[in-house]
């Protein structure tokens, strides 16, 4: 017998048991949510395909058309939907060139993407947008080329080791580790004019590439945002609504968040004729590419790079799907589920991977209602846009609707790319950890019939329990929720990463050939992101878990120990505070056993609450000392990777800059910071305990 008709002998057995009853139990209803019969890969299969067909960047009229597919299928559910537009400002290309001045020959670069033989998308290829960088700076720099590896600040502490002056020079460096946006801004900090960034043969390519295999053609470039901040720049904190006030340019610029000198996105093959045209020092092995590259050296020059760029900046209207299933009984819980739909070309695995599973939960939910089922608390299915320039549209509709959702939401369940290559993996901030390997351990293995996706994920790992990663970073739409007005939050995936990344080749082909050719990826993504959902919403108690939270602090508090431990800082105020957090997550637990042999509405709602605000209590009004916006005081991105996650990043930020000061003014900053954390874990503890001091 296999695990799926298993799966299937459950409901019917269950339903035959409550055939006589008035009212099944919740857990019926989530049993048939992840049943075989309820799934349909078909018409997965058939919601991304809808997406995909033509490119849908945020502001275009194909993205709008691609909103009312969403809207149509939410209404089709008998889901109360409607559209929130926001006016914000995007950037689209108008012109670029790049050449290259050596003795010995001028090398004038093509940029574009190619078309290949039998391609389906040829007629609507011209759609797709120039290769840029939105939020690029328009403007010109001419200078020799310096290769700077993945552009860190610890790529350019190795220049400064080996001589190599990187003033008025262009920045030639290979996408990854870091956000892109941070390797512009990296380079500006040591001067560099201009910023070229490749995608490496050694991290992209392969011996064959698209549509033969998965990698990526050497004329394939990764396009994407190079803007540092979250939601409208123009409008940091408030909505882009109607006339809203906005910031002129110059404040823009004054913010620090939009690049001061241009740059450009070059594919691996590009990329590669510069290599070879760069004198100097030899780069360390780390540095080189991979097999039948040439010898990779640092510069600068001897030829000469001349980067024109010139963007076009618009005040154009995005727009949010938002569905609502309202509850029974809690009408004022939110359980949110988040998906953006915007994408730089056709978006098959990111976003629409996403977008096509959302689409499915909500075809099941639609099931379950006609059974029967209605939800404990609201359960909201939110279609983001513009996410791709900066996480705009859920950033906006979080600052528009600050103080209800900071009041409201029991969790924020963010599924960006829903089917990428590899295995499944989670992050989440750690009072969900619990709750999501019991998700995994009851939704069967896409890839394996005879195992569950919990089993599959534990063997993917090097230890004896599940990796799950934490919230800090600013990739997706988490990032308002969490950071911002601090909800629990959850952000899940299959596979991290995939070499049509931001490419047009990242189509419907390629998901079909290469990513999930059966589907069955999508099917296993919409099962356990619903299941998650369905749990938070229709369990009485709310299945938080602090004990996971105050053990993460402890780990993160050991490692921050051996990083100052010479410092002559103390960090007893935050172990103490950890403490009060562990002693308070272990009493709600008996709270709950207590609860379940005497219940009553009022008791179990003062529970519940105490569980959703313990999340909040980690934000400070103040936010971060130079990142205001960011409330978090746990986690927050880290300051040059924007995809980076720090633990007390107010801490962190406070050690980097004593570092570079080395004042006693600094390092006493960073005592503070500590006991600004120990103040935050502790106002949990008191929350999460329920009782004044």
């Amino acid at each position: 017998m296999t695990k799926l008709t298993f799966f299937t002998l459950i409901v019917l057995a269950t339903s035959i048991s409550f055939i006589f009853l008035e009212t099944p139990p919740k857990s019926y209803y989530h049993t048939l949510f992840i049943s075989d019969s309820f799934s349909d890969n078909s018409s997965i299969a058939n919601h991304l395909y809808t997406l995909t067909k033509r490119p849908h960047v945020a502001g275009s009229q194909a993205n709008a058309d691609a909103a009312a597919y969403v809207l149509s299928i939410f209404t089709s559910c008998n889901i109360p939907s409607h559209v929130t537009s926001y006016d914000v400002s995007l950037t689209y290309p108008v012109s670029r060139s790049l050449t290259l001045k050596s003795s010995e020959k001028t090398i004038k670069f093509g940029l574009f993407q190619e078309i290949y033989d039998g391609d389906p998308y040829a007629e609507v290829a011209n759609e797709v947008l120039p290769t840029f960088h939105a939020y690029a700076r328009s403007g010109t720099a001419t200078g020799p080329v310096v290769y700077a590896n993945y552009g860190r600040v610890e790529d350019y502490a190795t220049l400064r080791e080996m001589g190599v002056n990187v003033s008025n020079t262009v920045v030639l460096a290979r996408y990854g580790k870091i956000y892109r946006g941070d390797i512009v801004h990296n380079a500006h900090a040591v001067g560099a004019i201009g910023v070229l960034i490749f995608t490496d043969k050694k991290d992209y390519g392969g011996k064959k590439w698209f549509p033969d295999d998965k990698w990526m053609p050497p004329s394939g470039v990764q396009v994407g945002s190079v803007y540092d901040g979250i939601g409208d720049p123009t409008t940091p904190g408030w909505p882009s609504t109607g006339e809203c006030e906005r910031l002129s340019d110059d404040e823009v610029d004054e913010g620090g968040n939009v690049p001061l000198i241009p740059s450009l996105p070059i594919s691996w093959a590009d990329g590669d004729a510069i290599i070879r045209t760069i004198g100097g020092k030899v780069a360390n092995v780390d540095w080189q590419g991979g097999k039948d590259s040439p010898i990779y050296r640092v510069g600068p020059g001897p030829a000469i790079a001349n980067l024109s760029y010139e963007g076009q900046q618009v005040i154009s209207t995005i727009q949010n799907v938002i569905a609502v299933i309202e509850g029974e009984e809690e009408p004022d819980r939110f359980v949110i589920l988040g998906n953006h739909r915007d994408a730089w070309t056709f978006g098959a695995v990111d976003p629409n991977s996403g977008t096509a599973s959302l689409l499915e939960i909500a075809q099941r939910l639609k099931k379950l209602q006609k059974r029967g089922w209605r939800p404990r608390r609201t359960i909201i299915l939110c279609n983001w846009d513009a996410e791709e320039y900066g996480l705009i549209g859920s950033t906006e509709w979080v600052e528009e609707n600050r103080e209800m959702l900071a009041a409201r939401v029991v969790a924020y369940l963010n599924v960006d790319c829903a089917v990428q290559a590899g295995d499944f993996r989670a992050s989440a901030t750690p009072q969900l950890d619990e709750l999501i390997i019991q998700a995994s351990q009851q939704v069967q293995d896409p890839d394996n019939s005879s195992q569950t996706i919990y089993q599959s994920w534990l063997a993917s790992g090097n230890d004896t329990t599940v990796k799950l990663g934490r919230l800090g970073g600013a990739g997706s739409d988490y990032a308002a929720f969490v950071q911002h007005i601090g909800s629990p939050a959850l952000d899940m995936s299959f596979g991290e990463g995939y070499p049509a990344y931001h490419s047009m080749y990242d189509d419907f082909v390629w998901m079909k050939k290469f990513g999930d050719p059966m589907f069955h990826r999508h099917v296993a993504a919409a099962s356990i992101w619903g299941l998650v959902a369905l749990r938070l919403a229709d369990d009485e108690v709310l299945p938080f878990n602090y004990l996971s939270y105050a053990y993460e602090l402890q780990k993160s508090a050991e490692h921050l120990e051996a990083e100052i431990s010479d410092k002559g800082f103390s960090l007893v105020p935050l172990y103490a505070s950890i403490e009060k957090l562990r002693k308070a997550a272990t009493r709600i637990k008996n709270d709950i056993k207590a609860l379940k042999a005497k219940r009553s509405r009022a008791s179990v709602r003062e529970l519940n609450d105490r569980l959703i605000m313990t999340e909040r209590a980690f934000t400070d009004r103040d936010g971060l000392s130079s990142r205001t916006w960011y409330k978090h005081l746990i986690y927050a991105p880290a300051k040059h990777d924007d995809y980076g996650s720090n633990s007390f990043p107010g801490i962190s930020d406070a050690i980097e800059n004593a570092k570079s000061l080395n004042s006693s003014d600094s390092w006493h900053s960073v005592q503070h910071e500590v006991w600004r954390v120990a103040r935050a874990i502790t106002q949990a503890s008191l929350v999460l305990s329920g009782r004044l001091t």
